[in-house]
């Protein structure tokens, strides 16, 4: 083959990558900010199985905990913008810490491409069987008689299940002690053995301990019910109109990785949502599915995190 032949070949090459028509053609790691088990690793796990058979490669999935999600999130936005480390946009690491922290090591709207939002869901308000409350009513009820008295549990500073008892409190008049975990299962193994004594968690998360009894949940923290826990009430219903907190993730990857790229993986996560493998098992679980494109998901992320530095400001939270 001729030098000039050899050149043809190679540009070829390059166009057919910035296209994104070949991509992937080795494994992708796709990076959880977040413990094995939890909702944001089982989600995870769920969605890259099928994007694995959607585009014939490995989707690896690599937990990195700590930090509320900053130390996952770093990584990805500090990574080649190849398309080859991509991972899981979280609420705390994309909406949260920048206004909690003095400084985060990233910009969330600088660093990162956002790809695609692909669920949401309501956190469940669960206490431990031994304290005394069987509705929102009663924990408020019990919290205003023991102001500072009650602990309640987080997966970190800054998740929405931290931010859901900020809110809470802000919206109830109540006081209680924030107790984070680094995960989420600890917190709630802590639950159960009364140590602690209420967490706002993910349904997926905290579903089974509440069916078998091991946690007594009180309401759901949506705009309405769950399908999985239908004669649970919302906690609007139950005593604080206006009380709405949902969890949320979304597929990000470095910022300036090719629009190519971006397009591609939007447009398979798209396609995935539409699946059994993934929509019917998100929707079993709980989750609510979202899709759309790229730009709606970053207004989101936008919108999002003006709420919560609102809510930051005006309850005073600070890191434990």
């Amino acid at each position: 083959m001729s030098r000039r032949s050899s050149a043809l070949v190679f540009l070829l090459a390059i166009c057919a990558s910035a296209t994104g028509a070949d991509y992937p053609v080795r494994p992708v790691r796709y990076v959880v900010p977040s413990a094995p088990g939890g909702s944001p690793d089982i989600t995870a796990r769920i969605l890259t199985a099928e994007l694995s058979r959607q585009m014939g490669q490995q989707f690896v999935v690599d937990n990195r905990v700590g930090a509320s999600g900053i130390i996952g999130s770093d990584i990805i936005a500090k990574a080649a913008p190849d398309g080859y480390t991509i991972g899981q946009g979280l609420a705390p690491a994309l909406a949260v810490m920048r206004s909690l922290l003095p400084r985060i090591p990233y910009d969330p709207e600088r660093d990162f491409q956002p790809i695609v939002q692909y669920y949401y869901t309501p956190n469940l308000l669960a206490v431990a069987p031994s304290l005394p409350v069987k509705s929102v009513r009663e924990l408020i009820d019990y919290a205003k008689q023991n102001p500072g008295v009650l602990l309640f549990a987080s997966s970190g500073n800054g998740t929405t299940f931290h931010l859901s008892a900020e809110l809470f409190m802000l919206m109830t008049g109540t006081r209680m002690v924030h107790v984070p975990f680094k995960a989420v299962q600890a917190a709630m193994t802590e639950m159960i053995a009364g140590r602690v004594h209420l967490m706002f968690n993910s349904v997926a998360s905290i579903e089974p301990y509440v069916r078998t009894g091991r946690l007594r949940g009180l309401a759901v923290t949506g705009r309405k019910r769950s399908p999985a826990f239908p004669d649970l009430p919302t906690v609007a219903e139950a005593g604080v109109p206006g009380f709405e907190v949902v969890s949320w993730a979304g597929v990000i990857a470095p910022a300036k990785t090719p629009q190519a790229i971006v397009a591609r993986l939007n447009t398979e996560v798209n396609k995935a949502l539409q699946s059994a493998a993934v929509g019917k098992k998100l929707t079993a679980l709980g989750y609510e599915l979202a899709g759309g494109t790229s730009a709606q998901f970053a207004a989101h992320i936008k919108s999002e995190e003006a709420k919560w530095s609102d809510v930051v400001k005006r309850a005073g939270v600070k890191a434990d």
